[in-house]
């Protein structure tokens, strides 16, 4: 212990008041087999002998106390256990109470043994991501199979000026525990020591039945706590189709108390703002465009472009947006300081446009949570222009376009940062433009297939192509087209094993234009490929085409109980051409056959021309997205994507062979019919 050099980042003394005082006998005495114990034991599994949590918080500090003793039976454990680390925030501190093991019924303090280190948390600082985070590695010596290990421990974070929105408001989501721990004794306790009534909401928690109970909301007013406790614990909860049970604890607000306290902060920093005065330059540039809607895509553009985007972490949840005037001359910023610096720029040019606070990681759950602005880790600005709303994120890079033609934000919850506002709901879209327009054709003659594609990617698909064309080697670009079209014209069946470049040994692939103002990118492949047709066990041929793209499987295959299915593809247009110098079956089922689907959530169309030489068939795909699907929709919502898998994503055509034995089979299999 003598070796151990303390710092900002760490200490080692004693629990706080608030937290449990646990001494050694106690700890023995905790540490005791059981059948539940031996049970989890006998089935390979390590075993928590108790667990002792605690959350804290007060005017000027949160933090989090654990008292553990769990087994080391499984090598992975005892890795894990042996070297870990902790990231700690700026002003935050992790404190060692107790590292122990009891190894044959004796207590060994392992604090002696144990190394500390202090170290920059490296992977966050590159990409503008700035930090002053630490990484405290903790190293523990001789560590053995079949130990018991106690830690206790703590975390805490002291409230500076910066964090003036940590000491307005609490805001702490707790889980329920991971489904592989058994445990013993588990406890959990939450302490409100402000002066402001806490809320706290249990969700997703379920009855003996396993449906899931109403949510509930109770309130702890100072000095008092919330707790948990259980013997013989194991949560239960299926984690490949349920949602784990958490309880949100926030500060008692409502939806219109945030926006009206927040709305004020951004307000001063608007009526400090005089694009005039300190942006001349970008004054004079939108001055010289004409069109409004250029002019629009330019000041967007400048934003998202010409200046970089900083992501400070500590400072993301505390401080005031950042003056525009210094986002502007110092050409940097973190997401509000660009979105501020946007509306200013927006206002100038008299495009009605506000701040709104988002979290795309957690957009399904804003719905569960309780009121608080550190449900939102993000900004962004929402635009309304000629009738329609806009929301641009001032962070992305590489977009293109004219408003309507831009890059589409998909999320559902927002806060707009104005006065009296309520929670938000980012409406179902529809596009008015397709994501995917392309033609293919495949042509077949004497024995030689010639195949063309011609996409023609918008919005976020043209984002994206161009950017994927832009930073990938070309030769990994035709391997990708080659891969998707060994599958789509069946070669993966008939030819598994071959090498795809010999088969597409020609292919080429070019970008024929790029149009940055539709947000347009189109792209053509071209190639030849000897012995076109698929030929299946009984030699009979085929030539076909059928995008696996067009099959939405992520809807096909969707299971869970608590969560609703996302909707959030693109329209989508194909036309796909096959003709051959063979005569072809033209009354084949599959090859007429045609659908029609129109589904609450999506239309779907598919048209047929089959002539002696050839077929064709145009597929338009238009869904209405930026939604979760009902669960009462679901299962017709997912039997239409099923109908589209049945062969009316592309097209085939079955070859009549010459000779009068396959005219005789080719008779019989219509007869059969």
């Amino acid at each position: 212990m003598k070796n151990i050099i303390e710092s900002e980042s760490y200490k080692i003394q004693k629990p706080e008041s608030w937290a449990p005082t646990i001494n050694d006998d106690q700890l023995i005495e905790y540490i005791k087999e059981s059948d539940f114990s031996n049970k989890q034991v006998d089935e390979g599994r390590d075993f928590c002998y108790f667990l002792d949590k605690v959350y804290y918080t007060s005017d000027t500090e949160n933090s989090e106390y654990a008292c553990v003793a769990y087994t080391l039976n499984e090598p992975s454990n005892l890795e894990s256990a042996s070297v870990r680390d902790v990231v700690v925030e700026e002003n935050e501190t992790y404190v060692i109470h107790r590292i122990s093991v009891l190894r044959d019924g004796v207590l060994i303090d392992k604090i002696a043994d144990t190394k500390i280190k202090v170290l920059d948390s490296e992977n966050q600082s590159e990409g503008g991501i700035l930090s002053s985070n630490k990484k405290v590695n903790i190293t523990i010596k001789d560590l053995r199979l079949y130990d018991v290990l106690i830690t206790e421990d703590s975390r805490t974070k002291v409230f500076t000026d910066r964090d003036f929105m940590r000491k307005e408001f609490l805001k702490y989501v707790y889980v329920t525990p991971s489904s592989y721990w058994a445990y013993g004794k588990y406890k959990f306790s939450f302490i409100n020591d402000r002066k402001e009534t806490i809320a706290y909401k249990k969700t997703f928690f379920r009855n003996e039945e396993g449906n899931v109970i109403e949510p509930e909301i109770n309130y702890l007013k100072k000095g008092e706590r919330f707790v948990i406790e259980k013997e013989n614990y194991i949560n239960s909860f299926d984690v490949n189709r349920e949602i784990a049970p958490f309880i949100d604890f926030a500060t008692d607000r409502n939806w219109i108390d945030l926006s009206n306290y927040i709305s004020p902060l951004y307000e001063e920093i608007y009526s400090k703002a005089s694009l005039k005065e300190f942006a001349p330059n970008l004054v004079e540039k939108l001055d010289a465009i004409a069109d409004q809607d250029e002019k629009l895509q330019f000041a967007i553009d400048y934003v998202q472009s010409h200046v970089y985007y900083i992501f400070n972490a500590d400072e993301m949840n505390g401080h005031k947006p950042q003056e525009p005037s210094v986002t502007y001359d110092n050409k940097q910023g973190d997401c509000k300081a660009k979105s501020v610096l946007l509306k200013v720029v927006l206002d100038y040019i008299n495009v009605d446009s506000s701040v709104v606070l988002v979290n795309f990681n957690s957009d399904h759950y804003i719905k569960y949570y309780l009121p608080s602005l550190l449900t939102f880790n993000h900004v962004i600005v929402k635009i309304n222009y000629k009738g329609e709303t806009y929301f641009v994120d001032a962070t992305s890079r590489d977009e293109f376009g004219l408003i309507e033609n831009r890059g589409y934000i998909y999320f559902m919850h927002y806060l707009e940062v104005k006065p009296n506002q309520e929670l938000a709901i980012k409406e179902p879209h529809k596009f008015s433009y397709y994501g995917i327009n392309e033609k293919v054709d495949f042509s077949a003659q004497n024995n030689t297939g010639k195949l063309k594609l011609v996409t023609t990617y918008k919005g976020n698909r043209a984002n994206y192509m161009r950017k994927y064309f832009k930073n990938t080697n070309k030769r990994e670009i035709i391997d990708s087209w080659n891969n998707f079209l060994f599958y789509t014209l069946n070669y993966s069946n008939d030819r598994n094993g071959t090498d795809i470049r010999t088969i597409f040994k020609d292919a080429t692939i070019e970008i024929v234009s790029d149009d940055k103002k539709l947000n347009e990118f189109t792209i053509q492949y071209n190639t030849s490929i000897e012995n076109p047709y698929f030929v299946d066990a009984e030699k009979n041929r085929f030539l076909m085409y059928f995008d696996r793209n067009v099959v939405k499987n992520a809807a096909r295959d969707f299971m869970h109980n608590d969560l609703s299915f996302w909707h959030n593809f693109d329209n989508e247009k194909y036309e796909i051409n096959l003709t051959t110098d063979q005569k072809i079956d033209t009354q084949e089922k599959y090859t007429i056959q045609e659908s029609t689907i129109v589904n609450p959530y999506f239309d779907y169309i598919s048209r047929k021309k089959v002539t002696k030489n050839g077929a064709s068939i145009s597929i338009d795909y238009k869904p209405l997205i930026n939604l979760e699907i009902p669960i009462e929709d679901f299962e017709d919502f997912r039997n239409a994507h099923h109908e589209v898998a049945d062969s009316n994503f592309g097209i085939g055509i079955d070859i009549i062979e010459e000779g009068l034995l396959n005219m005789l089979k080719y008779s019989f299999k219509k007869r059969l019919k």
